[in-house]
């Protein structure tokens, strides 16, 4: 059995790297993932902070709510950038950037 995407979808923008290791996705994150993870973490805070007002543990549920924003922000993020790499979702300024440091 194939679990490959790539073997399933064919990518509709230039592809940088077919299969980005985990550096080189994490090292391509541009500042609108970093917004992305950011804002997530936040949001996941004040959730968490909210949801344990009524039983009374507001310091551990927002520390919770704030673990698996950031998690779920990061992967968020990584699917983004690698994504881009990939060539599944638009990469302009990625491709530009490559190109540069391959001349």
């Amino acid at each position: 059995m194939n679990t490959d995407i790539t073997a399933s979808a064919k990518p509709e923008y230039p592809v940088i790297d077919r299969n980005p290791p985990f550096t080189k996705t994490v090292a391509n994150f541009n500042t609108l993932d970093y917004l992305r993870l950011t804002t997530i973490t936040g949001v996941s805070v004040v959730v968490g902070y909210l949801s344990g007002i009524k039983p009374g543990i507001r310091g551990p549920s927002m520390v919770t709510g704030g673990l698996i924003g950031a998690m779920g922000g990061f992967m968020y993020a990584y699917q983004n950038s690698a994504g881009r790499l990939m060539g599944f979702f638009p990469n302009e300024g990625d491709v530009a950037k490559y190109k540069k440091h391959a001349i």
